[in-house]
């Protein structure tokens, strides 16, 4: 059976979850419009944290595109995009430090971070082959290609809901040490938090869709086996 009660819920969810792609456009676009009264790019707040911290030998690195920030934990480096890396925006600076606070969380070994790590190997094999896996019980009813598709998206399942306290803390810290840094100004911390509000909706959708996903699965699974 194609069409399932959870398959509504999943297109919500899939409605949500495009949304919020929108949105962090729109409220990206809005503040990079509104500079901050500390003059400092995206770039120099990174750095500043970074130094702060005690993570010199942590570079910043400006990468093409737009939206494409992100701390590679494997090379220790924060890559800004150019937008973000050379303006002089709430937008940039939120992002900015919203990366920088990946960075930390590394150093001090934050548990959920250490444990999206640790599954990040699993994750990489078992969402590859759990579709596959799925589509093939469902088509041919085996029940047992089913079990172990089922288990191994669990997997992925699990690294989404992970990922939501990673990224909910480095915005935590990121609007904290700007705040204490005084990067920002009391009457700049509303659009931070929009900023960085927005950006937690892409992760929030994409978690709830898996999560809706797997329950579907599951419920496919138990009427198979009437």
């Amino acid at each position: 059976m194609l069409f399932t009660p959870w398959t509504i819920l999943i297109l919500a969810a899939f409605g949500l979850s495009v949304w919020a792609s929108f949105r962090v456009k729109g409220t990206f676009n809005k503040f990079s419009d509104v500079p901050v009264e500390s003059g400092l790019t995206g770039y120099d707040v990174a750095r500043r944290i970074l130094d702060d911290n005690g993570l010199y030998d942590v570079p910043v690195e400006a990468v093409r595109g737009a939206l494409t920030d992100h701390y590679d934990p494997v090379a220790r480096v924060v890559r800004l995009s150019e937008p973000v890396y050379y303006e002089r925006s709430i937008s940039a600076v939120s992002v900015a430090a919203h990366e920088v606070g990946h960075a930390i969380q590394h150093k001090v070994h934050y548990p959920m971070l250490v444990a999206r790590h640790k599954i990040f190997p699993i994750v990489n094999f078992s969402s590859g082959i759990a579709p596959f896996l799925l589509l093939g019980g469902f088509f041919f009813k085996i029940s047992g290609l089913i079990l172990i598709g089922i288990l191994l998206f669990s997997a992925a399942v699990a690294f989404q809901l992970i990922t939501l306290p990673v990224e909910f803390n480095a915005s935590s810290r990121a609007r904290d040490l700007m705040i204490s840094s005084g990067f920002i100004r009391n009457h700049e911390e509303k659009g931070v938090s929009k900023v960085l509000g927005a950006a937690a909706l892409t992760y929030v959708a994409a978690a709830l869709i898996s999560v809706l996903q797997l329950l579907e699965y599951i419920w496919i699974f138990n009427r198979s086996d009437d």
